[in-house]
């Protein structure tokens, strides 16, 4: 349910809401209110420059611990710094925390050489054993595994020997080791928090962090507000203030935005953008997205105990009759009269921008647009029409499927609609439940289908991971970190053979192999792969890094080179990049000596939902 993030994505799935988020730079001579927290630039007399982030999805939690939504996350990498970041040229691992990394000959143990001048926005320098208590508390406290468990479920040891010397032991080799998307914590300050599954890190500010950025306020669903880091390593921003603000109307923030107030919009609609193609001083940024746009399934909720629950359709555990769905969505449909041209139809997990990765089906394997062909399997399945011509239960009852829609979604509607239409084609009827809240019946297990998406990153582990049985929550009560329930023995298999594997093309074989198998399964129907569809005013914005550099998104990235990198216009200062540029390229070629002493293989990630994980 959505990327991004991911994925994690509304939830303490938070990456289950899809996630619509707009931006807007604005000049404000300093006061701002909790209802204001950006003034419009035509009130500035100070020449205070804030720059507005406005968002459609709300902040699940500002720990980044629990935190699974696409805009906590991505305000959890402004905060903390990782051990490893992603060159935004083309995606490549560069050093973060860490300068470099080698594993031992068995790959059994890794070393990271922790940076000296890294420091918490407290004065107090970030060291190695920051590190190692961040990545031993997720590995002993299972609420501090919420959000990213997956990363250290093969942890076997973690210490500090020195201030600059992490070492990491594993249990069996890795191939994400430098790719490990954990916000690093300062030990003193969260040592002294009690139960992390109750603490969300905004009640005290500013909030102590190493980041370009330092939170120094919040208040749910209206802002979270962010100020310079003037000590960070690479550089500070070029921003006095960075300022994310709740929108729930995409509308209103494209309105502010042609009237000057707002300065960068993303997630816009074929009719916003075509639009705002027409308006002075704006730009349109189209480039293919690290999303993907799917209709899930709930192939009966259950939890690592055994124990099922929810009230999914019987029907839907049937494989032949998911099959049959899936050839009943017309996909090029939907790219032309609901994306209008904005994305590609859909195919295997991965977005064909990931191109080592991307798979699509075979000729023979493919379940390709045809209802002549979806009506025989579901008669095959033993899911007959009644007199009536509607399609009946075992038990004799209706079909008639509970399809979970993000309220906020444009896209969820419309296609919704498509939906309903080609099933009531094939006599199911179809109920559409749109709600700004799909966390609790999809956390429940109380639905049938399913709007999802993730934002997926270079490395697909992540967001491979959440459909394993691993992945699954404890008992019924508790939240897991799978993505809809998600529990199939074959590809366990081949995902924990992916995991271990550093030769690239038998990784990335066992990858698509992961592919196949969700897509015979019938689990998760792919139905596109949006493009990144954003907007901003020329005339307030200089220059602003896209990821990659090349035809590349600005809003959601891996990393924070956009708001840190983000120019002011009238700046006479240096374009993208800025002050922090010369540590970018220092850590491309370290980054690069390190990746070739450790088999050359890339390793980057990430989720987020139809509203996201990362």
């Amino acid at each position: 349910m959505k990327t991004q993030e991911q994925h994690r994505r509304g939830l303490v799935r938070p990456r289950l809401v899809a996630a619509a988020g707009v931006a807007a730079l604005t000049l404000s001579a300093g006061l701002a209110t909790p209802l204001n927290p950006a003034p419009q630039q035509a009130q500035a007399k100070e020449g205070k420059k804030v720059l507005t982030v406005a968002v459609a999805q709300s902040v699940d939690s500002l720990s980044p611990f629990l935190a699974s939504r696409l805009v906590s996350t991505s305000i959890h990498r402004l905060m903390y710094e990782y051990l490893t970041n992603y060159d935004p040229a083309d995606n490549h691992a560069i050093p973060g925390l860490a300068t470099k990394w080698a594993p031992s000959a068995d790959k059994l143990t890794w070393t990271y050489t922790i940076r000296s001048n890294s420091q918490w926005s407290d004065g107090q320098r970030a060291t190695a054993q920051d590190a190692a208590w961040t990545f031993n508390k997720m590995m002993t406290d299972e609420a501090a595994g919420t959000a990213n468990g997956s990363f250290v479920a093969n942890f076997r040891k973690v210490t500090a020997p020195s201030p600059t010397k992490l070492v990491i032991e594993l249990k069996k080799p890795q191939a994400t080791m430098a790719a490990l998307d954990v916000p690093i914590v300062p030990k003193h300050v969260w040592e002294k928090v009690g139960d992390l599954s109750k603490f969300n890190n905004d009640k005290s500010f500013p909030v102590v962090g190493n980041g370009p950025f330092v939170l120094t306020g919040y208040k749910a669903d209206s802002y979270v507000r962010l100020k310079p880091n003037k000590t960070f390593w690479r550089g500070a921003p070029k921003f006095d203030e960075l300022v994310f603000k709740y929108y729930k109307d995409g509308d209103a923030a494209v309105a502010a935005l042609q009237k000057g107030e707002v300065s960068f919009v993303s997630n816009l609609t074929p009719a916003q953008s075509t639009a705002l193609r027409s308006e002075p001083d704006v730009k349109v940024n189209d480039a293919p997205g690290r999303r993907f746009y799917a209709l899930a399934t709930n192939p009966g909720a259950q939890a690592k105990n055994g124990k099922h629950f929810g009230d999914g359709a019987r029907s839907l555990l049937d494989q032949k009759v998911r099959q049959a769905l899936f050839m009943s969505v017309d996909r090029q449909t939907l790219i032309d009269k609901v994306f209008q041209g904005h994305a590609v139809a859909g195919e295997g997990y991965i977005p064909p921008r990931f191109s080592t990765y991307a798979w699509k089906p075979s000729a023979d394997q493919e379940l390709a647009y045809d209802p002549a062909r979806a009506a025989k399997l579901l008669d095959e399945a033993g899911y007959k029409k009644n007199a009536a011509g509607k399609r009946v239960e075992k038990n004799g009852k209706p079909i008639n499927y509970r399809i979970l829609c993000h309220a906020t979604d444009p896209n969820d509607k419309a296609v919704g609609q498509y939906v309903k239409e080609w099933f009531g084609k094939l006599g199911i009827g179809v109920t559409l439940n749109c709600l700004d809240n799909v966390t609790d019946p999809w956390l429940a297990g109380d639905y049938d289908l399913a709007f999802d998406g993730w934002s997926v990153n270079p490395d697909p582990d992540f967001v491979l991971s959440i459909h394993t049985c691993g992945a699954l929550p404890a008992t019924p009560k508790d939240t897991g970190a799978t993505d809809n329930f998600i529990c199939d023995k074959k590809y366990d298999d081949l995902y924990g053979r992916q995991l271990a594997e550093y030769d690239t093309a038998k990784r990335t074989d066992l990858v698509k192999r992961m592919q196949s198998r969700l897509y015979d399964t019938g689990y998760m129907n792919v139905m596109a792969y949006p493009n990144a569809v954003e907007a901003y005013r020329t005339d307030q914005i200089k220059s602003i890094e896209t990821m990659p550099k090349a035809a590349g998104n600005i809003y959601g990235q891996d990393g924070y080179w956009s708001w840190w990198s983000a120019v002011p216009a009238g700046s006479t200062g240096a374009s993208s990049g800025g002050s922090g540029s010369t540590g970018v390229i220092i850590g491309i070629v370290a980054g690069l000596v390190v990746l070739v002493g450790a088999g050359a293989f890339l390793a980057m990630r990430r989720r987020s939902t139809a509203d996201d994980r990362e």
